[in-house]
């Protein structure tokens, strides 16, 4: 072993750290945006923007189509130019985003830098899993990786306590301000510490497909959002945008098994443990992201949390992450990969489906138990898919195995928001609208985009408004019942999906079993002559 290798040996637990910095940060902005929704739908005059629930939509959505449209094609790019390299270029873009996001003065400008921000995550996040392959050799990579799985528990426990912490002393914008240190120390210390590393063989860059990718994928949810924000869901609006999306994404996947050098290259998917652990990886986060979107607004707009305590409420759900990514390794090893993505899928059902008993009044126990329950479920459940994932693909491909995870994850997110956000905000107006009516017209449509408008509207009618909020809070937590119901069967399917395609306990084959009867011969045959050995 040369001393670049061995220096790259005995740092390598060091260089994964410096990874989970920058890992850190994307998750904490996530997690710390779904805290600040409420401030930042308050009006303006509030301290907040007076975004709409489509504009709350759309400002985590920007950010997620971004990220996920050039996921594949900033791995590629790090096979290319250096992984080192465009680690710290994506370190850089996420910071800057991060200042653009802190200063907006309008939702549209918050949108348009989220976007930025994404446009950084989407080069920073395929690169650590591409380090950590290279860095670390098959026997110590599925611990790594849980442990840089472990590390999005650590980032949704920071984020929404920080974030209730700075929302009580500072602005809104104060939220995204956070990133720019972060961001900056990660990128000096992969400077440093990190090796440069890079595919001899690497591709082109796919530009058109690129293109379609993100192109359907914004059509499609921009008309599932103009579904929920109150269209007619077979209305030109709606349908024309989602139905030319869903065409676009049919073209895009059929230019991507046609050219040489694809930015999402499908042909992968032959694979059957990959097909399943990509499509479980999507499941599980599809769910996940609805759900987190909508439990901010009952935290703080139904139970009148404050964003500190609201945050500190999912720290269960990091918790329960946390601990369990960790284990997942040594759990597939004892159970196999189809045994323990299942339990883990299941387990997030589970709590999913317990979110739709949570009522005005619930005992908040329920829901810290409930938080931790699905944060198990998921730290068992990523780890183990993201795992076979890497494990399928040789070490020069693990940019595409990274890219291909984290775009199921990020379009799973984006598209769990369109659809269960879409779904909540049409089935409150739907429940809410025999109170409306007694509004005045010209309040009546302001007052049914969202919880927060018709806590806005109440407050601004005074003692009058007053009316509204028992039937606002009722008809938000029976919405939330529907979407859940929506969300954990979407989960349960998951779970299907993991336990019949997903390969179980691999059986070793012949060459293993005849080398393992060789070995143990070996060792009877040396204890049998250390005792004659000794008597001499």
């Amino acid at each position: 072993m040369d001393t670049i290798a061995q220096t790259i040996q005995r740092r390598r637990w060091v260089i994964l750290g410096v990874l989970i910095v920058g890992l850190i940060a994307i998750v904490i902005d996530n997690t710390v945006l779904n805290v600040a929704l409420k401030t930042i739908a308050e009006p303006s005059g509030s301290g907040g923007l007076g975004a709409s629930q489509s504009q709350l939509e759309w400002a985590i959505n920007s950010y997620t189509l971004v990220f996920a449209g050039l996921l594949f094609t900033f791995g590629v790019v790090g096979d290319r130019i250096g992984r080192k390299r465009m680690l710290m270029i994506g370190l850089a873009l996420f910071g800057l985003g991060s200042l653009l996001s802190a200063y907006s003065h309008s939702p549209d400008q918050l949108i348009f830098a989220r976007a930025a921000m994404g446009l950084g995550g989407a080069a920073v996040m395929p690169q650590t899993l591409s380090i950590i392959s290279h860095v670390f050799e098959p026997q110590e990579r599925a611990r790594a990786i849980g442990i840089w799985a472990s590390a999005v528990g650590i980032g949704v426990a920071i984020g929404p306590v920080l974030g209730g912490v700075l929302l009580a002393h500072f602005w809104w914008g104060s939220v995204f301000l956070i990133n720019v240190p972060v961001t900056l120390i990660g990128a000096i210390a992969a400077l440093i510490l990190v090796p440069e590393s890079k595919n001899p063989v690497s591709g082109r860059i796919d530009y058109l497909g690129v293109l379609g990718s993100i192109v359907g994928l914004v059509l499609l949810v921009y008309g599932i959002v103009q579904g929920g924000d109150g269209d007619s869901w077979i209305s030109g609006p709606v349908l024309g945008p989602a139905l030319g999306g869903l065409a676009v994404l049919a073209l895009f996947a059929w230019w991507e098994t046609r050219v040489a050098h694809p930015s999402l290259d499908v042909r992968l998917f032959r694979d059957r443990r990959l097909s399943a652990s990509v499509g479980a990886i999507a499941l599980l986060f599809f769910g996940f992201g609805g759900v987190y979107f909508f439990i901010s607004f009952y935290l703080q707009n139904v139970r009148a949390y404050s964003p500190l305590d609201a945050g500190l409420l999912t720290v269960p759900f990091a918790l329960g992450q946390f601990i369990m990514a960790p284990r997942s390794s040594s759990l597939v090893t004892r159970f196999g990969a189809k045994a323990v993505g299942a339990g883990g899928m299941l387990l997030n059902a589970l709590a999913i489906a317990g979110y739709a008993f949570l009522g005005t009044s619930s005992p908040i126990w329920i829901l810290a138990v409930l938080f931790a329950v699905q944060g198990a479920g998921i730290g068992v459940a990523m780890p183990a898919a993201t795992a076979a994932v890497m494990d399928v693909l040789p070490r020069e491909r693990a940019g595409a195995g990274s890219a291909l995870t984290n775009t199921a994850r990020q379009v799973a997110v984006a598209l769990g928001v369109a659809v269960l956000g879409s779904i909540l905000a049409e089935s409150y107006r739907s429940t809410l609208s025999p109170t409306l009516a007694h509004l005045p017209a010209a309040a009546r449509g302001a007052a049914g985009q969202s919880i927060t408008a018709t806590q806005a509207v109440a407050q601004q009618l005074g003692t009058g408004g007053r009316f509204l909020l028992d039937p606002a809070n009722t008809a938000f937590v029976d919405a939330m019942r529907i979407t859940t119901v929506v969300a954990a069967a979407i989960a349960v399917v998951g779970g299907l999906v993991v336990m019949r395609w997903m390969p179980g306990r691999q059986r070793p084959g012949m060459e293993e079993l005849v080398a393992a009867e060789v070995a143990a011969a070996e060792r009877e045959l040396a204890e049998g002559l250390s005792p004659k050995l000794t008597e001499r």
